[in-house]
């Protein structure tokens, strides 16, 4: 259960966004994502992207943000979503980017743009000890508006001998630039060596 306790009305958001439409997303992704825990054990990286897109999705049908319909654009340029009648360039206030991390604290991305992002930071808890019919949880969202100065280039590791990473872009000290930015934060979970668990002691 997404509780109204577990908002913070002081976070800044981007213009037109709403936390009453933060919050039927969470529980959208939550819903939508329990049938596909399988995908987690098989390939946790594809995962995080699912709960971006489906983070993505959500807001585009709960927000008043919608996808962008260029198809180019919204699989692999920025942004992810644009608030409703900025037109096809909105600028960077109107842009909104969908990310997902298990990680507390970092931000990647592929390019360096400037403009609105909200970290869907969740956990996956088969035993589902947090909510009934839930294995997949969203523990905090971040909501933040990043400048280009905000990023730092990561060199790839990808090399001719195969293996590595493509290069991305991360932001530098995301700790402290994310201080105040959570916008939700369960008050039943915690950060322990790293990672989502649960107060109660259980593994998440």
């Amino acid at each position: 259960m997404v509780r109204k306790a577990d908002f913070d009305p002081s976070v800044p958001l981007p213009p037109g966004l709403d936390i009453a439409s933060i919050r039927r997303a969470i529980d959208y992704i939550e819903r939508e994502l329990a049938d596909l825990i399988d995908v987690y054990f098989e390939q946790a990286n594809i995962f995080s992207a699912l709960v971006g897109i489906y983070g993505t999705k959500a807001l585009d049908s709960l927000s008043n943000y919608e996808k962008h319909r260029h198809i180019d654009t919204a699989q692999q340029r920025f942004p992810d979503l644009r608030r409703r009648g900025s037109g096809n360039r909105p600028s960077p206030k109107e842009s909104l980017e969908s990310k997902a991390s298990k990680r507390p604290w970092a931000i990647q991305s592929h390019y360096d743009h400037a403009g609105w992002y909200i970290v869907w930071r969740y956990m996956v808890e088969p035993t589902e000890s947090l909510a009934s019919g839930r294995p997949v949880i969203i523990c905090r969202v971040d909501v933040i508006f990043l400048r280009k100065s905000d990023w730092k280039y990561e060199r790839s590791s990808a090399g001719r001998k195969g293996g590595g990473r493509t290069h991305t872009f991360g932001v530098t000290n995301p700790a402290k630039k994310l201080r105040g930015k959570a916008v939700y934060q369960r008050k039943d979970v915690a950060i322990r060596d790293g990672k989502w668990v649960p107060v109660n002691g259980g593994e998440g």
